[in-house]
């Protein structure tokens, strides 16, 4: 079983942020930035390597081959999932990646998205994807950063 120690919801990605505090609170040694456009795209891949910390390997994989590879991991792996979108971690759990819980980082404000929490905008889709994570029993949070306390998350249903 795949040691993974925490999926986080970023429409950036990993950027600084990300790739400094929240690794190593979590004490991660692999980060999967799960993107099925990522996947394919060496500039974005080379702008996020920049941003990982010294001594953790970055993958960059589909949704598909996260799917189809992550049981393959070697338990010393202490991996650090990171999706764009809820529907996006939603495929991943219907596809048997073994997810049991998600940071809620940032989903920034766009057109038919409404503002939820200070960095978290959802639409109804996104909604639909966190309802269905819920009844598979998925623990969800919403925190922009380890420090921080966690934020209601019944602010994403109403």
């Amino acid at each position: 079983m795949p040691n993974i120690v925490l999926t986080r919801i970023d429409n950036r990605l990993l950027h600084g942020q990300v790739a400094t505090q929240w690794t190593k609170a979590i004490g991660a040694n692999l980060i999967l930035v799960a993107n099925d456009d990522v996947a394919s795209n060496k500039m974005r891949q080379g702008l996020m390597d920049m941003a990982a910390p010294n001594g953790v390997a970055t993958r960059y994989w589909t949704l598909q081959k996260t799917i189809d590879t992550i049981h393959k991991a070697a338990d010393r792996q202490l991996i650090f999932i990171i999706c764009e979108t809820p529907s996006d971690v939603l495929t991943l759990v219907e596809g048997g990646v073994p997810i049991k819980k998600v940071n809620i980082g940032n989903m920034h404000m766009a057109e038919g998205k409404r503002q939820v929490a200070g960095t978290v905008a959802v639409d109804d889709k996104d909604v639909e994807a966190f309802k269905k994570l819920r009844e598979l029993g998925v623990e969800l949070e919403i925190r922009k950063v380890p420090t921080e306390s966690k934020e209601n998350i019944e602010k994403l249903f109403s």
